[in-house]
């Protein structure tokens, strides 16, 4: 620890003696400063212990002392060492009772004792701190590399939680808390989520101080580049000192080593990853789980499902780029579930997800989709579930969803919505409605003339499935009138209503432009 007015009182060759000020002693000293003026407040940075012989102090005038010591206490100045057998043979009492109104700590300095001793034993104790906190600090770092070398990033966190007296988590670059010790510090570090995300927003390397009632938190971010790959927190009851200072970095390049090799490892198993992929989408699933091995467990025999990601128009141009930033997300919903997730980003700017049916990949594409995805710009289809034989069904059933997404604006369509709903909103694009719009304008055209409502009469016949007195009378005419009506409308078209492919067409048409809803 820095050296103290208490530890200078203790020094043998000082010789110092304490007039005031007694309580105060355990305050550090940052420097020992010699200054006669009568104001040497604008010289003083603070922590100073000030040494004077009052060459130029009215030292027996009891305002002007009380007036100095006020100064010197607002200037930071810790403790005031007076020679005494210079200019005053003893500390006058106007100072003394200055100093101890004012609780400033007044050390009497003896003749034989030079102001250059004390300079020298503080510079000496300051000194003698900073090779601790130095060795304190390499001795950390070593720990923490062992801890890093055999143990991983939990023993790191672990580690450095001991050596700064506080608490320590880890935090992925979702923001999810992957390692905390001690484990009583779990619940406060999953309040801190909200500030890990804001310092993810920010610019690689980042760091922010967050207040609290019951520590001190620092966050540092992890990552070499720009982009936040993690965050480290440190929670302490006072300010990091110099040794815990040197912890704290060092636990810092750790783990950023750790990120950078995990995403190493990462790479290669997205490359092991789009192998097993071809070899499932090509049916030969007894192939892909000998290539996989124990890689992704029972992910590839247990009911799964697909998923597609791509950017909407292309990435945005500012901000993450949006891919990684939902392959990093679903990676660690599965690492916090203990699940097998298959990642393989596309070549064509496209992100393939194989994840279990049912599990917290799924759901938290599901969330992200919700939460961000159109913001982001992305557009999300998922297949319905499968297994190894239907590997290839499921991702066909993946990619037509992703274009229903694409149509509909939607950052998530899930291929069994399609199935289960009609097949009216899959046809809501400009060239469906231009098609019905040609098919159904004769029509349109000739009851404009007022001669007959064949566009309605169309309606009610196909609506009755061809039922003849069951659409007049919804139309309310004889029925050979409705029989007119339909030659009328074959006439026009030049297509027979006998054909199922033009009346199925025909109705499509019509609910396509809202006319068959009438």
């Amino acid at each position: 620890m820095p050296p103290t007015l208490a530890s200078l009182v203790q020094h043998s060759s000082l010789r110092l003696v304490v007039r005031a000020g007694e309580d105060r002693l355990d305050t550090p000293v940052r420097w020992a400063h010699v200054s006669e003026l009568a104001d040497p407040v604008p010289y003083m940075e603070g922590g100073e212990l000030l040494l004077t012989t009052a060459l130029t102090l009215d030292a027996e005038d009891g305002e002007a002392m009380r007036r100095y010591v006020r100064r010197l206490l607002g200037a930071g100045v810790v403790g005031l060492g007076f020679a005494v057998g210079v200019n005053y043979d003893d500390i006058p009492e106007a100072l003394l009772d200055a100093a101890r109104a004012e609780h400033l700590p007044l050390l009497e300095v003896p003749r034989r004792t030079p102001f250059l001793a004390i300079s020298k034993a503080v510079s000496a104790a300051i000194a003698a701190d900073q090779y601790r906190a130095v060795t304190a600090g390499f001795e950390a770092q070593r720990e923490l590399t062992r801890a890093a070398l055999a143990e991983g990033p939990d023993a790191v966190v672990a580690r450095l939680a001991a050596h700064v007296d506080g608490w320590a988590a880890l935090y992925d670059a979702a923001g999810s808390v992957v390692a905390v010790s001690p484990e009583w510090a779990a619940r406060r570090a999953a309040r801190l989520t909200p500030d890990v995300e804001r310092l993810r927003e920010r610019p690689a390397p980042a760091s922010a101080v967050v207040g609290g009632t019951d520590d001190r938190v620092e966050l540092q971010s992890l990552g070499t580049g720009r982009r936040v790959r993690g965050a480290l927190a440190v929670g302490t009851g006072a300010p990091l000192g110099t040794a815990e200072r040197y912890a704290v970095h060092s636990a810092i390049a750790l783990l950023t080593l750790t990120t950078e090799r995990s995403r190493s490892l990462q790479a290669a198993e997205h490359r092991l990853g789009a192998a097993v992929l071809r070899m499932m989408l090509a049916g030969q699933a007894e192939h892909a789980r000998t290539v996989a091995g124990d890689v992704y467990g029972g992910l590839l025999d247990a009911p799964f499902r697909l998923l597609v990601a791509e950017p909407a128009g292309g990435e945005q141009a500012t901000g993450e780029p949006p891919l990684p930033v939902l392959a990093e997300a679903l990676e660690a919903a599965a690492a916090r579930a203990g699940e097998a997730v298959l990642t393989v980003p596309e070549g064509d700017g496209r992100l393939v997800v194989l994840a279990g049916d049912g599990g917290a990949v799924v759901a938290a594409c599901a969330g992200y989709a919700e939460r961000e995805a159109e913001d982001a710009g992305l557009v999300v289809g998922l297949s319905a579930s499968a297994g190894p034989v239907t590997a290839a069904v499921a991702y066909k059933q993946a990619e037509q969803a992703l274009s229903v997404a694409r149509r509909r604006g939607r950052a998530l369509v899930e291929h069994e919505d399609l199935a289960a709903g009609s097949v009216l909103p899959l046809l809501a694009d400009d060239a469906v409605r231009a098609f019905a719009d040609g098919m159904l304008r004769a029509l349109r055209e000739h009851d404009a003339t007022g001669r007959g409502d064949l566009v309605a009469s169309l309606r009610a016949w196909l609506s009755r499935h061809g039922q003849w007195d069951a659409a007049a009378a919804d139309l309310g005419v004889h029925r050979h009138t409705l029989r007119y009506r339909m030659r009328r409308v074959e006439e026009i078209l030049g297509r027979s209503l006998d054909d199922p492919d033009v009346r199925m067409e025909l109705w499509l048409a019509l609910k396509t432009t809202g006319e068959g809803e009438k």
